[in-house]
C-alpha cells in the first residue's frame, strides 16, 4: 500500500528507488502511478525529484 502522508510517502518512494528501481519512470510503471500526483504531493513538503541521484530530495 501507498503511504498517503506525503512525509511516509517521501520515505516509502525514496526507499523503493533506491533498492527496487533504476529511474523514477520505472517505480510509476511499476505501482501505476501517476507522476504528475506523486511529485506535485512530495513539492508539497519542498521535495523534488533528481534524477542523477535517482531520490527525491
Amino acid at each position: 500500500m501507498i503511504p498517503k502522508d506525503p512525509v511516509m510517502l517521501l520515505s516509502y518512494v525514496n526507499t523503493q528507488l533506491r533498492d527496487y528501481y533504476d529511474s523514477l519512470d520505472d517505480f510509476l510503471k511499476d505501482k501505476e502511478l501517476s507522476r504528475e500526483g506523486l511529485i506535485k504531493k512530495l513539492a508539497s513538503i519542498d521535495y523534488e525529484y533528481d534524477a542523477e541521484l535517482n531520490q527525491f530530495v
